[in-house]
């Protein structure tokens, strides 16, 4: 279905939808940058990589539950629309991370210090699973078809903004509070500003350009889980994609700050600013690489990401490791970025041409939550295990052979520009 929207109504609806999604995974991946500072509130003095386990495994209990989240969000945005289904999810995370800044520490209620960590984790999972799907699809939609890659590109420019702003909020934190105060109640700052980021969405609702077709929502099939099992082979392309570039994401960014303090041995404030500086270069990399797959293709694109990525994903990893000097350590993570990019500028996009309108958030969603679920949600668990054991590499090369399966998918699937059910 098209849209008549001026090119200033275009704009201001990407921004707005933009919005939404910046606040929403600022509120997720704060988690993953303070772990460092609040595992030891959470679970018994011990061995860090140890406590590091257990938060790494609440993290990834908060995506096992983001499949029930992109369905029912998903079918929610196909049935009610995309508008609804994107505030509804923004202040559900609100809600998780307010919840998180509130919680006594495991010196205070014992066990139930963790266990209210991981219900906190499950709300923010379920919303997360929601808004992927919702966003995507919003922005795939409001966009010219022309340059459909650079305007949806801005689902990943948000997503990484969320991020970083993540980031900086605890690089500003180290500069005003030392170690300590960080571990002993910094760490509930960042967690207190997203819940108070999630309400400003309830002030952009309105300008929420809706991109769902009455008709096409109320009909039988509409979010129907049903109707989407008639698309298997989208299903699968989008699984198999998400886990290569999924797997890849969390790697080099959320997990990247840890590996490099707990493997390499690198300084925690030197390794934060290495990251707030990669991901700045990643972000500003999307639009370009969402323009690039408007001139030669998503197809060839995903090949690209994959390919490299395969053969390059050990070298990198392995350097990483043993690295000191901070500059060098930017560069590597960057080169490992700019492949990724390759895959998130056009993440969301691909994922909507490939199904149509009134199942269309529900597929996206779903497929791609239960693909991060099984791969993203896992990346740190699994790392550390490998760690743990001393068999560190394998690691490595599980993300080389994942990506692998990535490029034969890309490599038999069909260019989705040419076969988009976008207009439809």
């Amino acid at each position: 279905m098209s849209f008549v929207l001026s090119h200033r109504q275009r704009l201001a609806a990407i921004a707005t939808g933009s919005a939404g999604n910046l606040i929403e995974w600022f509120d997720f991946y704060i988690y993953a940058f303070t772990a460092l500072y609040f595992a030891s509130s959470f679970f018994p003095e011990g061995d860090r990589t140890v406590q590091l386990l257990n938060v790494a495994g609440i993290y990834a209990v908060g995506f096992l539950i983001r499949p029930v989240g992109g369905w029912y969000f998903g079918r929610f945005a196909d049935r009610h629309g995309r508008r609804a289904a994107l505030v509804a999810s923004v202040l559900m995370m609100g809600a998780g991370s307010l919840l998180i800044a509130v919680l006594p520490t495991y010196a205070i209620i014992g066990a139930w210090a963790p266990a209210l960590l991981l219900l906190a984790r499950l709300i923010q999972g379920f919303s997360t699973g929601g808004q992927f799907g919702a966003a995507a699809t919003y922005l795939s939609e409001v966009a010219s078809d022309a340059r459909r890659g650079f305007y949806a590109s801005f689902l990943y420019v948000t997503l990484i903004a969320g991020q970083l702003c993540a980031l900086l909020t605890l690089v500003a934190l180290q500069q005003v509070l030392d170690e300590a105060e960080l571990r002993a109640w910094g760490w509930r700052v960042p967690f207190a500003i997203g819940a108070c980021m999630a309400m400003i969405v309830l002030l952009l609702r309105d300008h929420l350009h809706e991109t769902t077709d009455n008709a096409t929502a109320k009909s039988a099939e509409a979010g129907s889980l049903l109707a989407l099992l008639r698309h298997p082979k989208a299903l699968l392309v989008v699984m198999s994609l998400t886990a290569g570039g999924g797997l890849c994401l969390y790697t080099f960014t959320t997990y990247m700050q840890k590996f490099l303090v707990n493997t390499a041995g690198m300084d925690i404030e030197l390794t934060s600013n290495v990251m707030l500086a990669a991901m700045l270069g990643f972000m500003l990399l999307q639009p370009a690489m969402g323009a690039l797959s408007d001139r030669i293709g998503r197809r060839k694109c995903l090949l690209l990401f994959s390919g490299l990525m395969t053969l390059s994903a050990v070298p990198i990893l392995t350097a990483l490791s043993t690295v000191k000097d901070a500059g060098l350590a930017f560069l590597l993570v960057l080169c490992a970025l700019t492949i990724l990019s390759l895959y998130t500028s056009i993440s969301g996009l691909f994922k909507a041409e490939l199904f149509p309108q009134h199942i269309r958030a529900l597929g996206v969603g779903l497929a791609h939550s239960i693909s991060i679920a099984v791969f993203g949600g896992t990346a740190e668990y699994i790392a550390l295990l490998c760690k743990r054991a001393g068999r560190e590499h394998i690691y490595f090369w599980y993300v080389a052979a994942v990506c692998a399966v990535a490029f034969f998918t890309a490599w038999f699937m069909r260019e989705p520009r040419r076969v988009s059910m976008m207009d439809k």
